[in-house]
């Protein structure tokens, strides 16, 4: 699909965004998803291993993985935005492929990288609220999100979508088919 057919839709399909814009709304989502709402859930049930009132060393781990889950997300982030062009397209489909960085081992790294993020939560509030809002965002993404997304992606790209997906595996290790 090229980029006259994209722009035949009808609005209410797609949202274009200036990159200004973008760049200041992905920062806010990823502050609600991936940092306010494991701490709310936190307040839900006991953090283990706190010591009055602040995590206890074997807590404090959680912090690397959250900030290298986080960092490596806002590369991912960057990667597309680099290849979106001029605005960033709100579609449930992007019109272009990302298989750089990342890309290049795993077809899913920001979902990955999102759940090291709430992994690193899980041990920093030693809480199993968190730990419960963790497994039940990897089921939905895992299996619905995911195979949703891959379906559009082949329709859209058709071949060239194919032979990524043949060649760099759903997640890490063996490449699923």
């Amino acid at each position: 699909m090229n980029r006259t057919d994209l722009q035949r839709r009808k609005p209410s399909e797609r949202i274009l965004l200036p990159h200004w814009l973008a760049l200041i709304l992905t920062p806010m989502v990823f502050l609600i998803g991936h940092v306010a709402v494991p701490q709310e859930l936190s307040r839900l049930s006991a953090r283990h291993g706190w010591v009055h009132g602040r995590p206890g060393g074997l807590n404090l781990p959680g912090l690397i993985l959250i900030g290298i889950g986080g960092a490596s997300l806002f590369w991912c982030a960057r990667l597309h935005f680099v290849a979106s062009g001029d605005s960033f397209e709100m579609e449930r489909t992007q019109n272009y492929l990302v298989v750089r960085g990342p890309y290049q081992f795993t077809r899913n790294p920001m979902y990955l990288l999102g759940m090291v993020i709430w992994l690193g939560w899980v041990i920093l509030y030693g809480s199993i609220a968190v730990l419960g809002g963790a497994v039940v965002i990897w089921g939905s993404v895992a299996l619905l999100v995911v195979p949703w997304e891959e379906r559009k992606l082949e329709a859209r790209f058709g071949e060239a979508y194919l032979l990524y997906k043949s060649s760099v595996p759903r997640w890490l290790g063996k490449r699923s088919r």
